[in-house]
């Protein structure tokens, strides 16, 4: 399977609800949003939390469980080297009533086993910190 293919598959499972199909492609030490310097998880937006491993994969799923999508659409899928990026448009409510549209590249990192190691959102902080009023 190319990695496109597998970030096409993670994206299926995530529209069926299939976490632990999704937590089997990930790496043991994958690395979540583990970057500097984004104002989102600065400002405390739990789903831009840095997060390591499955289980802080599980976490950042939980998370996206307490959220409202009401659309989330794959637009395009561009492979180059050991990375795939995903653009997307999102539309999702928030606990507490906040909601927000964004159009987001997602950045897929594989390891040489074939596993993620490494998922990295690029998307409009601003957005995503008002819609959970932080």
């Amino acid at each position: 399977m190319s990695y496109v293919d597998t970030v096409g598959t993670i994206y299926q499972m995530f529209g069926s609800g299939d976490v632990p199909g999704i937590l089997e492609l990930m790496a043991d030490d994958v690395s979540w949003e583990a970057w500097e310097h984004n104002s989102a998880q600065a400002a405390g937006v739990p789903s831009m939390q840095a997060r390591h491993g499955k289980a802080g994969v599980a976490d950042f799923f939980a998370v996206v469980g307490s959220m409202k999508i009401t659309d989330f659409q794959v637009l395009n899928l561009m492979a180059g080297g050991d990375d795939v990026a995903a653009t997307i448009v999102i539309e999702s409510g928030v606990p507490g009533g906040g909601t927000y549209r964004d159009e987001e590249i997602q950045l897929w990192t594989f390891n040489e086993k074939g596993k993620v190691c490494r998922l990295r959102h690029y998307l409009d902080t601003a957005k995503h910190i008002a819609a959970w009023q932080l």
